[in-house]
């Protein structure tokens, strides 16, 4: 079974970190995530610009609504995924609980339908 692993950060977190600090935080996800490629349970995974760099686009009454950047604020934000296969929940929780975003994001394990 496929499960997103949605990787929330704290508001403001990142960029209280040095450009030293975000690359070895980046190259540990990295590595975490060739790893589950090894392993047979890793299938995408993907950081994401910042939220200010968003687009929310909506169908309303037959009229087009674009605005730019996120649409409500929030203390955590979505920061990126890692796509996984898992036999079941409780496999992907295990997978979750070793990514190394979890030190210090939410991970959020949803199964996809």
């Amino acid at each position: 079974m496929r499960y997103l692993c949605f990787v929330y950060c704290e508001n403001g977190r990142l960029e209280t970190q040095s450009p030293a600090e975000l690359e070895a935080c980046m190259g540990e996800q990295v590595d975490y995530f060739a790893q589950l490629q090894r392993q047979g349970h890793g299938i995408a995974a993907h950081a994401l610009q910042p939220p200010e760099t968003a687009t929310c686009v909506r169908m309303r009454g037959g009229r087009v609504s674009i605005t730019d950047g996120p649409f409500a604020e929030t203390s955590e934000l979505f920061g990126g995924f890692f796509l996984i296969e898992a036999k079941d929940l409780n496999e992907a929780i295990r997978i979750a609980q070793q990514m190394p975003a979890a030190r210090t994001d939410c991970i959020e394990v949803r199964p996809l339908r």
